[in-house]
C-alpha cells in the first residue's frame, strides 16, 4: 500500500452533497501512510456539520475495503468562499437570509428553529431579528433587553453584544424597543436601525448568520442585499396559491440582486392529529412549495406540519426542535436544516479560494 494507491481509491469517493468526486474536487489534499497507519487529509467544502460524518464514513471505508487491516485517520481542511466582510461580519462564515413574500406563514419559527438545529448539531450560529415592524425572535428565546449588553469603544461607538440561548447569539431590534412599542419607521430610517443592528454587534466567530426578515420586497430586503455578501436566501411559504404569488416576487427579488435562492421551505403542509397519526389533513393545499421550487428551478428544502407543540416552544421561549420528544416534527426540522447546510456547501463550492484546517 502506498499513498499513491490510497490517493486513487479516494478520488473516486463521491461528495455526496456537490455530486462530485473528491478528485473533480481537488480534495485528496496529502496522504501520509507508514505501516498500515494511514492518514488522510481532505480539502471540503465548508459547512462540514453535516458532511464530515459522510466523508469520514465513505473514505475510511474504501480505504478498509481494500485494505482491511489499515488504522485510518482522516483530517479535513475546511474550506469556503472568502466574500468580502465588513469588519463587523469579518468572523461569519456564512450569511443566510431567511424571508417570505407575505406576512402569517411562520417565517420566524422556521428561523428559530433552523438556528436551534444547526447549533444542536454543533455549529456556531448567530440570529439576527431584522424584522423591524414585529420582531418576534427575543420571545421564541425567552429573552428581554435587560440582558442586552452594550458599551462605548474609545471613539465614542456604541456596541453591543448578542444574547444567548440554547447555543444562538441573539440580537433584534426588540432588545432597544419597549415590548409593546410600535415602529413607526420609513425609508431611512428602516436602513438606519437595520445597518445599525449589523454594525454595531459583535458577533464574532460564526459557522452561520441568520436573518429573520421582514415579510414582503422593501427597504430591509433591499439594504441588507446591497451592503451584505448573502451566502444565500431561505423563502418560507405555506401551500396555498395567495401566499405563493407572494414569494415568486420574492424569489425574483433575490434573482435581480445576484443572491442565490437556497431553497423553499413550506411550513404548515398537513395537519396530523394526535388521536389519527396515520391520517393527514393538507388545510392549506398541497403541494404548492414544491410547485413554485420547480418553477423557479429552485431546491425545495422540505415539508413542516403544523403542530401545536411547535407555537407552544415559541410562546414559552423554547425552539421546539431542541424538544428530546420531538419525534418526526423535530426530524423534519432537522431535514430542512440539513438540506440548507447542503446548499449553502454548493453555494461556497462556486467560489472557493480559502481553507482552515479541523480535525474529526
Amino acid at each position: 500500500m502506498t499513498p499513491n494507491d490510497v490517493r486513487i481509491l479516494l478520488e473516486a469517493v463521491i461528495d455526496t452533497d456537490l455530486d462530485q468526486t473528491l478528485g473533480s474536487l481537488g480534495a485528496v489534499h496529502d496522504v501520509e501512510v507508514t505501516g498500515n497507519r494511514v492518514r488522510v487529509f481532505l480539502d471540503a467544502i465548508q459547512p462540514l456539520h453535516w458532511a464530515a460524518r459522510r466523508l469520514d464514513h465513505d473514505c475510511k471505508a474504501t480505504i478498509l475495503g481494500v485494505y482491511p487491516d489499515s488504522d485510518v485517520e482522516i483530517l479535513v481542511r475546511e474550506r469556503g468562499s472568502a466574500s468580502r466582510r465588513t469588519a463587523a461580519l469579518a468572523g461569519i462564515k456564512n450569511l443566510i437570509a431567511v424571508a417570505s413574500g407575505k406576512g402569517g406563514v411562520g417565517k420566524s419559527t422556521v428561523a428559530a428553529n433552523l438556528a436551534a438545529a444547526l447549533a444542536q448539531r454543533g455549529a456556531s450560529v448567530g440570529l439576527l431579528d431584522a424584522d423591524i415592524y414585529g420582531p418576534s425572535q427575543p420571545t421564541m428565546y425567552g429573552l428581554s433587553a435587560e440582558t442586552m449588553r452594550a458599551e462605548k469603544t474609545e471613539d465614542g461607538k456604541v456596541i453591543g453584544y448578542p444574547n444567548e440561548a440554547y447555543g444562538v447569539k441573539v440580537a433584534s431590534i426588540g432588545f432597544v424597543m419597549q415590548r409593546d412599542q410600535a415602529a413607526i419607521l420609513r425609508g431611512p430610517m428602516l436602513a438606519g436601525y437595520f445597518t445599525m443592528l449589523v454594525e454595531q454587534i459583535v458577533w464574532g466567530e460564526l459557522d452561520y448568520l441568520i436573518f429573520d426578515l421582514p415579510p414582503g420586497t422593501g427597504d430591509i430586503q433591499l439594504t441588507l442585499t446591497q451592503r451584505i455578501p448573502l451566502t444565500g436566501a431561505v423563502v418560507v411559504t405555506t401551500p396555498q396559491e395567495i401566499a405563493l404569488a407572494d414569494v415568486r416576487r420574492s424569489i425574483q427579488m433575490f434573482s435581480k440582486v445576484n443572491v442565490d435562492v437556497l431553497g423553499v421551505v413550506e411550513n404548515m403542509s398537513y395537519f396530523v392529529p394526535p388521536d389519527l397519526p396515520d391520517r393527514r389533513y393538507h388545510i392549506f393545499g398541497q403541494g404548492g412549495g414544491q410547485t413554485v421550487a420547480k418553477e423557479f428551478s429552485v431546491p425545495f428544502l422540505g415539508e413542516l406540519p403544523i403542530d401545536i407543540r411547535v407555537r407552544e416552544g415559541a410562546d414559552e421561549g423554547f425552539p421546539f426542535v431542541l424538544d428530546p420528544e420531538s419525534g418526526l416534527l423535530g426530524d423534519a426540522f432537522r431535514v430542512v436544516a440539513e438540506n440548507v447546510v447542503r446548499e449553502v456547501r454548493r453555494a461556497n463550492a462556486r467560489s472557493v479560494d480559502s481553507s482552515v484546517e479541523i480535525s474529526l
